[in-house]
C-alpha cells in the first residue's frame, strides 16, 4: 500500500529581477521542484517543512508568498462573495488586522483601493492597505489579470534581504540578496579568499563571511509564518535544528589564521560603517578591513594556515557614475583591472556595472553572468579570470 502524500502549498518566491535561476537552484537544494519563472518570481509547490526552510535558507529571495485561493470575478458583489468563501482561519488569527497589496491588469475591477477596501471589510475592522514593506501585521497580496484573481499571504514578513545587521550604510547600498547572487553566480568557494576593494557598507564581504560561517540568512528573523494559526511548532523545531547543523558543517567553521576576506574602501566612513555592520552580523573577525584606494588593492595576508589557499575572487560594485555623482570612471575601472591583475594573478574577478563598455576597461572578454534590474536600472554582473601582466 502506498504511503499518504505529504500536502503541499502553492507558492510564489519573489526575488530581484535577474536572480530567478539562482533562486530555482536554491529551491532544488532544499529538495523542491521549481516551476515557471517570471520576472522576479519563481513558482514552486512546497511542503510545510520546505516552506519553513525556504524562509530560513534562501539567500537570493525577497519573500515567499503562499496561495490562499483564486477565482474569476467581474463585479464587486462577486468579489465580496468569493472573499468570504476563502479559508482564512488557517492564516489569520481572529485579532490580527492584515494589510493588502493589490495590483490589477486588464481587469474590469481595476481600482486597487476599492478592491483592498472589499478585502478589509470582509476581514474585519483594522484591516487596510499596506503602509510599509514591514510591520507586524500580515500582508495579503492580491493580483488580478484578465479578471482572474490570485490571493496570497506573505510567509516572510519583512523582506528576506533585510538580514537585520545592516544599520550603517554607505552610498548606494547593495541588497544583501543581490550580493549573495553575485557570489553564487561567480562560483565563489567559501574556503577561498575574497577581496572587495570598493566595499561601501560591506555587503559583499559580509555575505561572503556569513556563507563561509554557515550562518543561514534568516537565522534570527521573526518570520510572519510563525504567527499563523496553522503554524507547526514541531516542524519549525526540526527545521531550526538544521540551522545548527549548517553551522557545524560550515566550510570554514572557525577563523584559523588571518581573515580570508578583505573589505577595503578609500572612504574611512564607509569602512567604519562596514565594520559596524559586520560586528552586528557576528563576522567581524572573519574580515580584514582596510582604508585604502583601489590602487592599493592587495590580497589577504598569506601566512600560517592561509598559505596555499586556492585563487580567490575580486568582487566589486564600483561607482556607476550617475548613481554616485558622475565623473570620468574609465581611469578608475582601468586601475582596478591593472592592479587586480598585478596583485591577484590567476584569481577570478566579478564587476557589477551599469555600462558594459566600462567593464572592458577592467578586463576585455568578461562574461555576463547576471542581467539584473536594480532600483529600476539595468545592471550587469560580469566575471572572468585574471592573468598576470607579466605573462
Amino acid at each position: 500500500m502506498s504511503g499518504r502524500r505529504t500536502p503541499t502549498h502553492a507558492c510564489l518566491v519573489v526575488c530581484p529581477p535577474g536572480l530567478e535561476e539562482l533562486v530555482a537552484d536554491e529551491l532544488v537544494a532544499l529538495g523542491a521542484r521549481p516551476g515557471r519563472r517570471g520576472k522576479g518570481t519563481v513558482t514552486v509547490d512546497l511542503t510545510t517543512r520546505r516552506l519553513y526552510a525556504a524562509n530560513l535558507f534562501l539567500r537570493c529571495a525577497t519573500r515567499v508568498l503562499v496561495r490562499v485561493g483564486g477565482f474569476t470575478v467581474r463585479t464587486f458583489a462577486d468579489l465580496e462573495r468569493r472573499i468570504g468563501e476563502l479559508d482564512w482561519d488557517s492564516w489569520l488569527a481572529p485579532d490580527v488586522a492584515p494589510r493588502f497589496r493589490v495590483t490589477t491588469r486588464h481587469s474590469k475591477l481595476w481600482h486597487d483601493g476599492a478592491i483592498a477596501e472589499r478585502f478589509a471589510a470582509a476581514l474585519g475592522p483594522g484591516s487596510g492597505t499596506e503602509a510599509s514593506n514591514g510591520g507586524p501585521n500580515p500582508l495579503i497580496v492580491v493580483r488580478a489579470v484578465d479578471d482572474r484573481f490570485t490571493v496570497s499571504i506573505d510567509s516572510s514578513g519583512a523582506p528576506l534581504h533585510e538580514r537585520g545587521w545592516r544599520q550603517a550604510t554607505a552610498k548606494a547600498p547593495l541588497r544583501e540578496s543581490v550580493a549573495a547572487g553575485l557570489l553564487s553566480s561567480a562560483g565563489w568557494d567559501p574556503t577561498s579568499p575574497l577581496v572587495d576593494p570598493m566595499c561601501g557598507s560591506g555587503t559583499i564581504a559580509i555575505e561572503a563571511a556569513l556563507r563561509a560561517a554557515g550562518v543561514p540568512p534568516a537565522h534570527d528573523r521573526d518570520l510572519a509564518l510563525r504567527s499563523w494559526p496553522c503554524f507547526e511548532p514541531g516542524t519549525w523545531a526540526s527545521v531550526s535544528a538544521d540551522v545548527g547543523r549548517e553551522r557545524r558543517e560550515a566550510p570554514v567553521p572557525e577563523v584559523d589564521g588571518p581573515p580570508r576576506i578583505v573589505a577595503a574602501d578609500r572612504d574611512a566612513g564607509a569602512i567604519e560603517a562596514a565594520r559596524a555592520n559586520a560586528e552586528r552580523a557576528g563576522v567581524a573577525d572573519r574580515i580584514e578591513f582596510r582604508v585604502a584606494p583601489v590602487a592599493a588593492l592587495e590580497p589577504p595576508v598569506e601566512s600560517g594556515s592561509v598559505a596555499g589557499l586556492a585563487p580567490g575572487l575580486v568582487a566589486v560594485n564600483p561607482p556607476w557614475g550617475g548613481r554616485l555623482g558622475g565623473g570620468d570612471l574609465r581611469n578608475l575601472y582601468a586601475t582596478l583591472g591593472r592592479v587586480a591583475a598585478e596583485q591577484c594573478p590567476g584569481w577570478g574577478i566579478g564587476v557589477l556595472v551599469a555600462d558594459r563598455a566600462l567593464a572592458r576597461q577592467v578586463r576585455p572578454g568578461l562574461t555576463e553572468q547576471l542581467h539584473l534590474e536594480l532600483g529600476g536600472r539595468p545592471a550587469h554582473w560580469l566575471t572572468g579570470r585574471l592573468a598576470s601582466q607579466t605573462t
